[in-house]
Parts: structure tokens; C-alpha cells; sequence
């Protein structure tokens, strides 16, 4: 059954899906609790997730969410958005006057006759959403949402046996295309990859205008052939929007520069960090031979203290250590102990500390895209700070309508380790010996 049909007091309300739609459409009719759909722009994805939460909320009453990166732009995209075929507001469509008992704009909420609950929230603000409990949830925009929602999210469905829905466009290897992979080979998981070729929502003309205009739009055509190919091809290993490093890392893979490398026991290997204090902290390790860098392995964590992070990351690997490169913001003192962080590690027995110097942020990713045509990188055990590196992008000033500098996300953390042992083989970096500690916890450590 393609056509949506439900009853409110006697009164039919009808919906059809369009024909690259219906799979979807029918799936979730069969009683598949888990969707995962990366597709083109303008596929109606929202769409089909309105009309489906309408049809459940209408037959099973429950708590129903639809989930956008952040509320305001839950509130443009779905609770005010127009279907632009039939001049009505979507949610109108959806839930027609007469199946409500009361609508709450200012929190994006519909009540339904029934005792069901529909609203629009923000997956960035989802530990404020403690105490309910969904039967059933749309992530829309899941590429761009905080993953840790679906953490939250995920218990309480599997606990009242309710459904998810993930729609999403590519916006570079992250999590959401991780995710999908990983779906594709579990149970219970329906996924679909739907491109503009596959589609019968663009013609071949439209898609070429598209394509033309983007280019022109973001005055490159690698960046316009980029963004084309992730928002409409849905191409998981386009360049993220803005990215820095995506094309050359592409450029790496094809030359065979990403897989197994291996690692020399009798070499030392010098490490890159970047220290979070309450966020993030990043290390690459990496061996020289001549002028190539090979890239051996990558940690990450966040959340630790100095001397768990050095007992992971250093005390727990086997390697002959060379030099352990480090921003220069770790001689700053800190308010609670008075101390640097640099004195924190060389009292856990660290040495070989080089301190790099301040640098712009655009002369780091400069060092960086130099070094990267010369590096190898080991697939698995970077394969985390890869990531990183593929999504490390521009941020996008809606003011001017252009980009300005270095986006600090998640990615920024690896990228900015990376980066660090760029400058120092640019020469940008002041070695400061550490004091070996007297019998501290790490005093072995050379």
C-alpha cells in the first residue's frame, strides 16, 4: 500500500508519494523500525517523515519528534515551510485542523485529538528533552547533527520497541556516512542511497544548470564540482563544503598513499598534539624517512586529565620516541594550579618536548596542504584523524556570504595536531628540552 490512509472521524486523509519514494514509503508500512536515507536535495525527505509520523501518531497516541540540527532551523524548514506545489504549510497537510486539539506555536508542538504529541526540536539541545518518551523520531539533517542524540535517543526506543527515521544529505565522510555503512550490514535496518541520476526530480538539463551555477556561485569549480556531487550525486567521499584537505587526501587514496604502512621499530616516532582543556585532545605520530612522513597512528580523547592522556598515548605504545611536538599555548599557566602545561608533562617524565610557535591559523593549513602530497598514511590506525582531516572545513559567514577562517568543530582538534608537525618540519618550531622527572610516574619515558 503506497497511498497513505487513516481515519479521523470518519474523514479519509490522503497522501501520495512520489515514485522514488514509494520504497521508503512501503517499508515503513511493513513495520521497519529503522530507516537510514542519504539522498539528494529536494527529494522531499521531510516530506515523507511528516506524513509518516502523521499516519502513527494518528493510529498508536504517543509522543512523536521531529529532530532538526537546531530549533530555529526546525522552525524555517519544517513548522513554518509551504509545500511549494499546493501553497499549504506542510504541517497543515500533515495534520489537518481537524485531527488537533490544540497547537503551540512558539514551541513547535501539535496535540493531537487522539492524546498524540508531534513537535519540532533541536538535536543540539537533546538532554533537555529528559523524562519523555518517544515512540517515534525523525533526524533530519542527521550529517549535520550531534550524534550524541541518537545516543540519548536510542535506549529509550529500544526499550517501547519504537522507530527512528535518519534523513541526510553527504557533507563528507563523518559520522552520519560512517553510521550508514555500518547500517547497511545490520538487521533490522533499511538504508537507501538515492541520488539526482536515479530520480525523477531533476532532468539532465536542470542537473547540468545546477552544477553551472554552483561553480559560480562559489567562484570554484572545485568547490562548486564538490558540493555538487555531495548534494546532489550523494557522493560520501565529495569534499565537505569549505573543506581544506578533502582533494588532496582524495588525490592521496588514488595514489595509493592510504593503506597499510608500516612501521619501523629500529625509527623514532615523533608525535603532533593538540590539547583540549575541556574539549578534545588530538596526537598524530609519525616516522620520517627523507622527506617523506609517514603517518603510523592517531589518538583522541576528551574529557582526561594530562597524565591519563600521556598514559594512553604514550605509556601504553611501543615506540622509540623521537620529538613530541606541542602548541604553543602549552606554556600558558593555568588559574586552578599555577601551573603550565608543559610543567605537567615534563613532571610525568616526558621529554623531548619541542614547543611550537604562534601561527596563523591560514599559515598552518598552508604547511599542512604542503606536507600531505608527501605523507603516507596507515588506513586503520588513522583512520579516525583521516576523518578529521577530510572534515576540517571553512566556516561560512552568513553575513558576508563567504567563508572566514577555520570552523572549530570537532575536526579542528585533529587538523590543528596535523598541522602543528607541519610548521615543525617548515622550521617553525623552538625545541625546549623537558626536565626529566625524579622518579615520577612516567620517569622512563626517553
Amino acid at each position: 500500500m503506497s497511498r497513505r490512509r487513516t481515519r479521523e472521524k470518519g474523514l479519509p486523509l490522503t497522501w501520495e508519494p512520489r515514485p522514488h519514494q514509494v520504497e521508503l514509503w512501503e517499508t515503513l508500512v511493513d513495520g521497519c523500525r529503522r530507516a537510514d536515507v542519504a539522498a539528494h536535495r529536494r527529494w522531499g525527505k521531510d516530506e515523507v517523515a511528516l506524513q509518516w509520523a502523521a499516519v502513527e501518531a494518528l493510529e498508536k497516541p504517543g509522543v512523536y519528534w521531529h529532530l532538526l540540527p537546531e530549533a530555529a532551523q526546525g522552525r524555517k524548514a519544517i513548522w513554518d515551510a509551504v509545500n511549494p506545489h499546493t501553497g499549504v504549510r506542510r504541517i497543515n497537510e500533515a495534520f489537518p485542523i481537524h485531527v488537533r486539539k490544540r497547537t503551540l506555536d512558539q514551541e513547535m508542538k501539535v496535540e493531537l485529538n487522539n492524546g498524540s504529541v508531534w513537535q519540532v526540536v533541536g538535536s543540539d539541545n537533546y538532554d533537555s528533552l529528559v523524562g519523555s518518551s518517544p515512540r517515534g523520531v525523525v533526524f533530519s539533517e542527521w550529517s549535520l547533527s550531534k550524534p550524541q542524540a541518537w545516543g540519548f535517543i536510542r535506549p529509550i526506543l529500544a526499550e517501547n520497541g519504537g522507530w527512528a527515521l535518519f534523513l541526510w544529505t553527504p557533507r563528507g565522510r563523518n559520522h552520519a556516512t560512517r553510521a550508514f555503512e555500518s547500517r547497511q550490514r545490520e538487521a533490522g535496518w533499511f538504508c537507501l542511497k538515492s541520488p539526482a541520476t536515479d530520480t525523477e526530480v531533476f532532468t539532465k538539463a536542470q542537473l547540468d544548470q545546477e552544477r553551472a551555477e554552483l561553480i559560480a556561485e562559489l567562484g570554484s569549480r572545485e568547490e562548486g564540482e564538490a558540493r555538487f556531487a555531495s548534494e546532489y550525486l550523494v557522493d560520501f567521499d565529495a569534499a565537505a563544503p569549505g573543506a581544506y584537505y578533502a582533494t588532496l587526501l582524495g588525490e592521496a587514496e588514488r595514489a595509493g598513499r592510504i593503506g597499510r604502512v608500516p612501521w619501523d621499530p629500529a625509527a623514532r616516532v615523533d608525535t603532533a598534539w593538540d590539547l583540549g582543556i575541556d574539549d578534545y585532545t588530538a596526537i598524530w605520530f609519525f616516522q620520517q624517512v627523507g622527506r617523506e612522513v609517514r603517518a603510523i597512528d592517531y589518538f583522541e580523547t576528551s574529557g582526561e586529565g594530562l597524565p591519563e592522556i600521556v598514559r594512553q598515548a604514550i605509556g601504553s605504545k611501543p615506540y622509540l620516541w623521537g620529538t613530541h611536538h606541542l602548541p604553543h599555548d602549552v606554556m600558558v599557566r593555568e588559574l586552578a594550579t599555577g601551573r603550565s602545561r608543559y610543567e605537567t608533562l615534563a613532571s610525568l617524565g616526558m621529554s623531548g618536548i619541542a614547543v611550537g610557535q604562534a601561527a596563523d591559523p591560514e599559515e598552518r593549513v598552508n604547511a599542512a596542504r604542503l606536507m600531505i602530497p608527501l605523507t603516507w598514511f596507515d588506513a586503520d590506525a588513522c583512520h579516525q584523524g583521516l576523518e578529521r582531516l577530510r572534515t576540517y572545513r571553512k566556516r561560512w559567514s552568513r553575513a558576508t556570504h563567504s567563508y572566514a577562517g577555520p570552523l572549530h568543530d570537532q575536526a579542528s582538534h585533529g587538523a590543528d595536531a596535523f598541522g602543528e608537525f607541519a610548521m615543525h618540519r617548515r622550521g617553525a618550531a623552538e625545541p625546549r628540552r623537558a626536565v626529566r622527572s625524579a622518579g615520577g610516574p612516567l620517569s622512563w619515558m626517553g
